[in-house]
């Protein structure tokens, strides 16, 4: 009954506030207290008393009460936090007014009119303008910020009370020394303090309102000029004064959670886990507030001290005095990231992340016993930004085989989706990483580790490496992903590309995987119908190489495969240029039913038996899922920059490759960039969307761009396939004589004879090894920028704080 009538008296306070014409004084203190003193209510019960219709008839009609609303609310936050909520009932007063602007601020910042109230300047709490003093006033959104970082210290609120009192019995909130009291141990803190489901529940509260202040980028169209997030620069600055115990926190809750605890099946549904929303929301509040780059990103590591101690308390200080060196631009969530060097604290962050992307992927005896969590797309978003903001923590995971524990789950991520519309971004993402982590010599050397460890995925069966793996996945995205995913083809063969010099090994199942590739991508019918689609063949002919070249004596299979498969590379030595055969090819193309993977179904693969390969299937997407839009990413070539390895395994950088692929790049390329140029002009525009746009783009220039014999001749006389004839020149004799002569059908005698064949001094002059790495660039900042939202909309649905709000960023569809 008592949770009724606090129901009914707060209905009636917000129909009263609806239908009131007159502004309502902001000192009628009776009037707003109505909304947050002795209300006790749940953030669902609040969402439900509150109908967004309400809230934006009030933002029309009243905009003066919802102004008033706002700055009582906040107003009454920051008198708590000063006070330190001594009592059950300002707790309550805080959790209610924390929930009602959860509630508020979405409506407030999808107006434009509205978009600077929170930065106007007002009279502070506790003062008088008349007062004169330059600290009298301050923009709202800086207080309530404050206030929100010191509730999320505040005693016997959010953390445990270590009886540091004044002279009345209250918590002296001023003199806390928040790095006391960071919420578990890990990065910087050694202590682990009790685990307190009340607390938990608090501070989840708390950052969703931060997520939810955080949130206005939402609301402006991602052709607009991308300014700092200010609610994210004052959150991370060296105003804030809980910044260093904040970035802490965060990160320790997150690489500490462990969903399966004890190991007793089905706990999770008997017993309520507050610190896995804990932790889910303190992953999506750090890789926001690690969106914004330092002032200087260049210098970030390399002036980092390395004596310097992340835990300890001179660091602190350090850090401190920096802070208040620092301009009010620099991210100091970014620069504590960055400066992170320990060992020890790398691989507490590294085991925390593997455990939880390995956690989807745990099978046990009991169906359903384990927990399974849902925040695996953020944590891609947390490696990727570890690895792109600290350099010394991207050389600790490559230094040993750990790395392999991440790249395990991103293959079972990346095969699982690639044929669910609704996850497309999340095959983005990993290939994302892939690419980034393949641009190091060491990834590479670790994927020759034996894949042992069988992970449930519907691939064919075979027994080698990671690189194995690494290649039957990436060939299943492309032979049975959806359409959508046909811009990360070059993605794809790249990090092949990136890690083909270091596989001393491949199995005879990825072997023919390569092969088959070759085979579809070098059919005349994908060949000619696009000015692009020629570089893949570039790609698989450089692979190839580079194992000839400095992988070959453990590659027999691969050699063995080429043998077998040598009619491919004579077809391409002598492909047709003529207009007749191009337009034969073009006419086969388009009587093809389907645009998407009509080659692959039209192709042989006498592989596909014994592989157990399925034909393309979507997998079905419940009716009714949302899904959230991403921009079309940006180019191979906008992606990476090119590096070539020296002797000494150094890498420098090219400015200018002449390589014939860069040269076929730049005199195939005119015409489709010319197109897509004007895709990214509606920014209003799906995933799909966007991704539609750009593929009808391409396929109207296609459609008007036909292949002629001159643009063939223009690449097909730069086809790297000088060692792979002098290859196939030399062996195919060998080979064919000694079946002749020992009357082999056994294809095992062959491979033995290849296994300890050489070809020194037969093939041309080795190449030097060219690496792909990737470079940041604004189309991967938006890309990143317009996912990591979309994932934080999707995700945060109980209550749904951003659901049917005029987003722009980003548009939602239902599948």
């Amino acid at each position: 009954m008592g949770n009724s009538d606090s129901k009914l008296h707060f209905r009636k306070a917000v129909i009263q506030l609806t239908t009131k014409t007159q502004p309502v004084e902001a000192s009628d203190d009776v009037f707003w207290d109505q909304f947050w003193t002795d209300v006790d209510l749940t953030a669902q019960d609040i969402f439900a008393l509150v109908p967004a219709a309400e809230i934006r008839a009030v933002r029309e009609e009243s905009p003066s009460n919802l102004a008033t609303l706002c700055f009582k609310a906040v107003e009454r936050l920051v008198l708590n936090a000063d006070s330190g909520c001594v009592c059950e009932r300002d707790r309550q007063t805080v959790l209610s007014c924390t929930r009602l602007l959860t509630r508020i601020l979405p409506y407030i910042f999808e107006d434009p009119d509205w978009r600077g109230f929170f930065w106007s300047t007002v009279p502070k709490v506790g003062k008088s303008v008349d007062e004169g003093d330059d600290e009298s006033s301050r923009p709202l959104a800086e207080s309530l910020l404050t206030a929100v970082s010191d509730l999320l210290f505040c005693p016997d609120f959010t953390v445990e009370s270590h009886c540091r009192t004044t002279a009345d019995g209250a918590p002296d909130i001023q003199s806390i020394d928040s790095c006391e009291f960071i919420w578990e141990a890990g990065v910087g803190f050694a202590q682990t303090p009790p685990l307190n489901h009340t607390y938990d529940s608090n501070r989840a509260e708390l950052l969703k309102l931060l997520l939810t202040c955080f949130s206005e980028e939402m609301y402006q169209s991602p052709s607009d000029t991308h300014a700092l997030n200010p609610w994210v620069s004052f959150f991370c600055s060296r105003e804030n004064r809980h910044a260093l115990p904040l970035f802490t926190s965060l990160l320790n809750v997150v690489c500490a959670y462990d969903p399966v605890g004890y190991g007793i099946p089905y706990n999770h549904l008997m017993f309520s886990d507050q610190r896995g929303a804990l932790a889910e929301l303190a992953l999506q509040t750090l890789i926001v507030s690690l969106e914004q780059e330092p002032v200087d990103g260049t210098n970030t590591n390399a002036s980092l001290n390395p004596n310097t101690d992340t835990g300890s308390a001179d660091y602190n200080k350090n850090t401190t005095t920096e802070g208040c060196k620092a301009s009010r631009g620099e991210n100091l969530f970014v620069n504590y990231l960055s400066r992170i060097h320990r060992e020890e604290d790398f691989h507490l962050i590294l085991r925390g992340i593997s455990r939880l992307l390995n956690n989807p992927l745990m099978q046990t005896y009991l169906p359903h016993s384990c927990k399974k969590i849902q925040f695996d797309q953020e944590l891609l978003v947390l490696f990727w930004k570890l690895c792109d903001l600290n350099k010394k923590f991207l050389f600790y995971v490559l230094k040993s085989s750990d790395v392999l524990d991440i790249l395990v789950p991103i293959l079972f991520y990346l095969n699982d989706a690639r044929a669910n519309q609704s996850r497309v971004g999340l095959v983005h993402i990993g290939v994302f990483i892939l690419l980034l982590l393949s641009g190091e010599r060491n990834f590479g050397v670790r994927l020759n580790k034996p894949y042992c460890v069988r992970v449930p995925m519907d691939i064919s069966v075979f027994a080698g490496t990671h690189a194995d793996l690494l290649i039957v996945v990436f060939h299943k995205i492309i032979t049975s992903g959806h359409q959508r995913l046909q811009p990360l083809y070059d993605c794809l063969l790249t990090v092949i590309v990136n890690v083909s010099p270091y596989l001393k090994s491949l199995s005879m199942v990825a072997a023919n995987k390569l092969l088959h590739l070759l085979e579809v991508f070098s059919n005349t019918c994908f060949l000619f119908f696009s000015p692009a689609n020629h570089h893949l063949v570039f790609f698989l002919l450089e692979v190839f190489n580079n194992v000839i070249q400095y992988q070959f004596d453990g590659n027999f299979n691969l050699v063995y495969g080429i043998i077998r498969k040598r009619n491919l590379f004579h077809q391409l030595a002598n492909l047709p240029t003529d207009v007749s055969s191009i337009q034969k090819a073009l006419q086969r193309r388009s009587r093809s039913n389907s645009t998407h993977n009509a080659v692959f179904m039209e192709t042989s693969n006498p592989y596909s038996a014994t592989c157990s390969e399925k034909p393309y299937k979507t997998t079905p997407v419940q009716t009714g899922t949302l899904n959230a839009s991403l921009k079309a990413m940006p180019r191979i070539d906008k992606l990476t920059e090119a590096s070539q390895v020296s002797e000494d395994g150094s890498t420098l950088l090219l400015q200018n490759t002449d390589s014939p692929l860069s040269q076929s790049d730049r005199s195939s390329e005119t015409p489709v960039r010319d197109a897509e140029a004007t895709s990214g002009e509606d920014d209003k525009n799906s995933l799909s969307e966007d991704c539609d746009v750009k593929s009808q783009k391409r396929a109207s220039c296609s459609s008007d761009w036909t292949p002629a014999p001159d643009w063939v001749l223009s690449w097909k006389s730069k086809l790297p396939l000088q060692t792979i004839m002098r290859l196939l020149q030399v062996l195919v004799p060998q080979v064919e004589k000694i079946c002749i002569d020992r009357g082999l059908t056994d294809e095992s005698e062959i491979l033995k004879f290849l296994q300890h064949g050489t070809l020194v001094g037969l093939l041309p002059i080795p190449h030097p090894i060219l690496i792909r790495k990737y470079q940041a660039n604004e189309g991967t900042a938006l890309w990143f920028r317009t996912y990591m939202w979309g994932i934080i909309y999707l995700r945060n649905v109980d209550p749904p704080v951003w659901y049917d709000t005029d987003v722009k960023l980003f548009e939602i569809q239902r599948i």
